[in-house]
């Protein structure tokens, strides 16, 4: 199975937070801005947009082949799904924070009290992550590695002209 990832076009994220706002959305029972709060929910982003100087970028889990932050979970609340998606498993986690500085990405956050990061469980019916989805200017792309890799080499291709 050729699975698709979240990557970034840098060049086109203007810090909107709309990616964030999504994710976290996606993430209540609700699925509803309003309904969340009115709920009491506490909507908890997994994705994470940062500024340093004019750049803006968002960090989002690259959801490694052999990610370090699995490989440190002294619990194994940090684990890879049958899919490759890696997920936090909550009740086994004991927020130690190993895996988020084990994350070269800067991608596992605080979640009361314990690690939360992407686990795709925001896919819509079409199979597009709610990030990718709420993202007005296509910096968040969901794509194979192969389509993602032929897109960037016609860019560049493009770009000679």
């Amino acid at each position: 199975m050729i699975r698709k990832e979240i990557f970034v076009r840098y060049e086109r994220c203007m810090g909107c937070h709309s990616c964030e706002l999504a994710c976290a959305i996606s993430h209540t029972a609700a699925r509803d801005l309003f309904g969340a709060l009115l709920g009491g929910e506490k909507p908890q982003k997994r994705i994470y947009v940062d500024q340093v100087g004019q750049v803006k970028a968002p960090a989002v889990c690259r959801q490694c082949e052999d990610a370090p932050c699995v490989a440190v979970c002294m619990t194994g609340a940090m684990h890879s799904r049958e899919d490759g998606v890696n997920v936090v498993d909550l009740p086994q986690c004991i927020g130690c924070w190993m895996c988020a500085m084990a994350c070269p990405f800067g991608a596992v956050g605080r979640g009361e009290g314990k690690a939360i990061k992407c686990d795709r469980e925001c896919l819509d019916e079409e199979g597009v992550p709610a990030c990718v989805r709420a993202c007005p200017t296509g910096a968040l792309v969901f794509k194979t590695v192969e389509e993602f890799e032929a897109e960037r080499r016609l860019a560049a291709i493009a770009s000679l002209k």
